[in-house]
């Protein structure tokens, strides 16, 4: 696919810095950028980019790399993926070579396979007798139009064998068990079936248009079988981080700064078919962190159509603690008569537009709907509704916007502010000790930090050559904890000597890759501000100092647990001198 200066050239290309802020905000620090890992959830940033060396690393997690290690974690991508998208950003033709033959991705593949699935599904509903029945189903009652089927590709599965299965083995030469890995297909008693059968086919895209899988629907609601079924979990597809629609909505959601959320393909086409656009589908009962998360890269707002029966309300609740958990605004989207969107908009399409014009804040809802549910004039009343909203009021992390709505039950209920603060106090003591938090402490000993803070220092110090002829002579009997540490150091120190100016790109592509990954964390490690010189130097002395002393003592405990050994005269003097003249090191009290 793409040869090793290919690759070089891209990554030269693309700004590291630039990309990254395409993803997350990133601020000026030093000479370097930091944030908030968009990899983990913390509080403080521990995330940092380097321009010079175009790196990132954080010190949270500990995950690392360049622009293309950013873009396939960030996408769950694999390197011929994340190669195609940044060739293309970089304007970079990809060579064709043995390469894409010999190292195409699983992915990859599967994501070919659900390519030609799909066209095969679209053809066979358009165009084949067999789906005659399935394509009136659309067309007169679901009144879906023949633009909107090619607009979502929606296709049929015949009903019986493995016409699918037959076409992808014998005309597109994939093996059984490429399409078992897909999802396509699935073996029993030797033979191989096609996995959806008799089934209206939604296809399920990721939001950089890629097929991942698949829904089928009956056509029958009143058949045994289950109403959807989904493409099995693969490489590719994981139900709990997919939406249906998304590579269609995620323009108009980023244009409207909203995203629409509801539960089924039809409520989602429907909407789409009135011009609302910014909707999206969700599989399965309620928003997981990972759809979330996918969310809230286009939009800070969702507004939530769900089913309002019991189920769809049970729904709502377990999504707003994870659209709280990331900061993200949410309204509900109330329907006149309970009805499902799809249901409703072909009843009256303007009354579900001004319900969308007119939604309610989440928490509005919720309050008003359980001040609705039950006797706010009774004390058994009061209970039943505080006892409900209350650990849904107490996920909010912004304080004033929770005092709002503490405020506004406080005056419905006629109860004080400061008996609803004292139980939502209740509420959060009772969650953190629920959780077994495990603090992630930095398990390594001092000595390490220590050597990492050290060569931290000379990396990160412009005039890296008065700080290594400080250190010198001080570290000649020294011996690093951590390996990698004591070769980078030798290796700059070498390289001091016949230069002025230390280059950390030009000492970076001379080390041998295993020693990058600690030569990249400690050149982007956070260093304190020195507001002189004389201070940075008297901390790099007092690390010295440390260091030596640290050596000095573990050295000495060490001799003595050897000279507790039956040891001859000559090895016991040996070590007993060494040991006088180690007490000599150790500063004087």
């Amino acid at each position: 696919m793409a040869t090793m200066d290919q690759v070089s050239q891209i990554r030269e290309k693309i700004d590291i810095v630039s990309f990254i802020q395409e993803f997350t905000p990133l601020k000026k620090l030093g000479r370097n950028f930091k944030a908030n890992c968009p990899f983990h959830n913390e509080k403080t940033p521990s995330f940092v980019v380097s321009p010079e060396r175009q790196i990132w690393h954080c010190f949270g997690c500990a995950k690392g790399g360049d622009v293309f290690t950013f873009l396939m974690e960030y996408e769950n991508m694999e390197f011929p993926e994340a190669l195609r998208v940044l060739a293309k950003r970089a304007g970079i033709e990809l060579k064709e070579s043995e390469f894409k033959a010999s190292h195409a991705s699983e992915r990859e593949k599967i994501f070919s396979i659900n390519k030609l699935a799909l066209k095969f599904y679209n053809y066979i509903l358009l165009n084949h007798s067999l789906a005659k029945t399935a394509l009136s189903y659309l067309l007169e009652k679901r009144k879906i139009n023949k633009g909107i089927i090619e607009t979502f590709e929606i296709g049929f599965a015949p009903g019986s064998g493995s016409s699918l299965s037959e076409y992808l083995i014998k005309k597109k030469g994939y093996s059984r068990k490429d399409l078992i890995d897909a999802g396509i297909s699935f073996e029993s008693r030797g033979r191989l079936f096609d996995f959806f059968r008799g089934r209206i086919i939604f296809p399920l895209f990721d939001h950089r248009g890629n097929v991942v899988g698949f829904s089928g629907r009956s056509m029958d609601e009143e058949a045994n079988p289950p109403k959807y079924i989904n493409t099995k979990e693969t490489e590719v597809y994981h139900k709990g981080s997919m939406f249906f629609g998304l590579n269609s909505a995620k323009e108009e959601i980023k244009s409207q700064q909203n995203a629409i959320i509801v539960e089924g393909e039809f409520d989602a086409i429907s909407l789409y078919m009135e011009g609302v656009k910014n909707v999206v589908a969700i599989k399965g009962t309620a928003l997981t962190e990972e759809q979330v998360a996918l969310l809230s890269r286009f939009t800070p707002k969702v507004s939530l159509c769900l089913d309002q029966d019991s189920a769809g309300f049970e729904a709502t609740k377990r999504s707003l603690a994870v659209l709280e958990k990331r900061g993200i605004t949410t309204t509900i989207i109330v329907i006149e008569n309970g009805k499902d969107p799809d249901e409703a908009i072909k009843d009256n399409p303007s009354l579900v537009k001004k319900a969308i014009k007119n939604d309610v804040n989440v928490y509005e809802y919720l309050i008003e709907k359980f001040i609705k549910e039950n006797n706010k004039n009774t004390v058994d009343g009061k209970k039943k509704i505080t006892d409900n909203i209350l650990p849904l009021l107490s996920q909010i992390s912004n304080e004033i916007i929770k005092e709002h709505y503490l405020k506004k039950l406080s005056k419905e209920l006629d109860i004080t502010l400061e008996s609803l603060s004292k139980e939502i106090e209740k509420i959060q003591k009772g969650k953190e000790e629920e959780k077994i938090v495990i603090a992630k402490k930095d398990k390594r000993g001092r000595r390490e930090l220590l050597e990492e803070y050290l060569l931290a220092l000379v990396l990160q110090e412009e005039n890296s050559k008065e700080l290594l002829e400080k250190i010198d002579g001080h570290l000649e009997t020294y011996e690093f904890e951590i390996p990698s540490y004591g070769k980078i150091f030798e290796r700059i120190q070498v390289y001091m000597k016949t230069h002025e100016k230390m280059d950390v790109k030009e000492i970076s592509k001379a080390l041998p890759s295993e020693l990058l990954t600690s030569f990249d964390s400690c050149y982007l490690l956070p260093l304190p501000k020195f507001d002189t010189r004389l201070l940075l130097l008297e901390e790099v002395e007092k690390v010295i100092k440390d260091l030596r002393e640290i050596f000095v003592k573990e050295r000495i405990k060490k001799i003595t647990g050897e000279l507790n050994e039956d040891l001859d005269d000559v090895k016991s003097e040996k070590l007993r001198e060494e040991m006088k003249n180690l007490f000599l090191l150790l500063p004087k009290d």
